[in-house]
């Protein structure tokens, strides 16, 4: 909870003053009953008192000023709303570490059924954009709102080579500052990036982070597989020989924080689509600050209401 005119909260503290107020009302009110009738003359006086009913109608008329001054100040909470437009690249390691088998049935293939996932799960207003990597980056799809074409653009993608990162975040932010929409503004951006291992070929992958930053285009990273992940590759003096690939989440987390994204970490199938849920619903939502002035005003008019029923009805008179 926020406030767009904080200052006007100052105003509750004059609630202490006006109970003080009340309070010293009341003793004034006990001095003068004590004048006019003797402690054992009260109960023929006054023999049905209303004890602490006295003070419930005045306890809900400063809760109602209490509330008014909250919604004076203009009370605004941060909600979810569905962006109106936006463009996400979906870059996916394609390098040869990918066919392991560590995540059923291998890495790549569970990558594709989760980026499917991902298409079907996000509004068609979203655009989305297919771009493949390994020694370099090839953008297989510009971002289109036309998810039947990104879904083909996904089952196309091949696994070989190393892996670039540097490089294909760099052309998931050019492909991306081209995009617009009914217009030449850019749509809010952001690239989903999965990969398995070490970038070992290109460029820089934090200095292409900060620069996706400076563009205000968050890399979301997703690091797949587990440490015993392997591969066969042939040798140098002839047969086959295999090999161990090891995801590395440390390096993908400080993508994601260099460009103002956040990671993620996946070993299972199963658990890559539950990643790929979380991060349709992030991309297709952003915070929004909404005010709620209205309840808090309509707070303050139900105490007004209630203290007023409750001194009418046991005391026949307003508070």
């Amino acid at each position: 909870m926020s406030f767009r005119s904080p200052l006007i909260l100052l105003a509750l503290l004059a609630l202490p003053m006006l109970v003080a107020l009340y309070r010293r009302a009341q003793l004034r009110r006990r001095v003068e009953a004590a004048a006019f009738a003797t402690a054992a003359l009260e109960p023929s006086v006054a023999p049905r008192r209303p004890g602490w009913r006295r003070h419930l109608p005045m306890a809900a008329a400063l809760l109602a000023l209490a509330a008014l001054v909250v919604a004076a100040a203009k009370p605004q909470r941060t909600v979810a709303v569905p962006v109106e437009h936006a463009s996400v690249m979906l870059a996916t390691d394609v390098s040869g570490s990918m066919t392991a088998t560590d995540v059923r049935p291998s890495r790549l293939a569970a990558a594709k059924e989760a980026a499917h996932r991902f298409v079907r799960g996000v509004p068609t207003r979203i655009g989305i954009g297919v771009l493949a990597f390994n020694k370099t980056a090839t953008v297989l799809q510009s971002p289109t709102r036309d998810h039947a074409t990104v879904q083909a653009a996904i089952d196309g993608m091949r696994p070989s080579g190393g892996t670039a990162t540097g490089d294909a975040i760099l052309a998931a932010t050019r492909t991306l500052r081209s995009a617009v929409s009914g217009g030449t503004r850019r749509p809010p951006s952001a690239i989903v990036l999965l990969s398995d291992g070490k970038s070992d070929l290109g460029s820089d992958p934090i200095a292409a982070a900060r620069a996706a930053r400076r563009l205000r285009i968050p890399v979301y990273t997703v690091a797949l597989g587990t440490a015993h992940g392997t591969i066969t590759v042939p040798r140098p003096g002839g047969g086959v020989q295999t090999k161990t690939v090891p995801p590395d989440p440390a390096a993908l987390a400080r993508i994601a924080s260099e460009s103002g994204g956040k990671s993620f970490t996946a070993a299972t199938a199963a658990g890559l689509k539950d990643v790929y849920d979380r991060l349709g619903s992030q991309i297709s939502h952003r915070k929004a600050k909404r005010q709620v002035t209205a309840a808090f005003a309509g707070g303050a008019l139900a105490f007004l209401l209630l203290g007023a029923a409750m001194s009418l009805r046991w005391f026949g008179r307003l508070i």
